[in-house]
């Protein structure tokens, strides 16, 4: 089963914004209950997509320099990445299904 990558300020650029496969970033806390409920979805969801999506994990709390930059106000918020852009944005705790179709839809573009 796939993993769930922790990234940081520091090795976001590579791990993300250079990754030829696309990249579902899961912004999230330690203190955030939504975040807590979110995560079982995201691990199922990371082994199902497994070779085509990756999924990573980012602690707002200790890399506060690319939760800044990326203007992440809100947690949790999962940001779709493609080609080191942003192609899509999800505030708060989602549905599978709302999941599924947003990356459905990265993996389609």
């Amino acid at each position: 089963m796939a993993q769930i990558l922790d990234v940081t300020d520091a090795t976001f650029e590579d791990q993300v914004l250079q990754s030829d496969t696309p990249v579902l970033v899961d912004f999230w806390a330690e203190w955030c209950a939504p975040c807590r409920q979110l995560s079982p979805t995201l691990k199922d969801l990371a082994g199902e997509y497994d070779g085509k999506l990756r999924v990573v994990k980012i602690d707002v709390d200790a890399n506060q320099a690319i939760t800044a930059k990326l203007d992440v106000r809100a947690m949790p918020t999962l940001l779709f990445f493609k080609n080191g852009q942003v192609r899509g944005q999800l505030v708060g705790n989602q549905p599978r299904s709302t999941l599924v179709k947003e990356i459905d839809q990265l993996l389609a573009s």
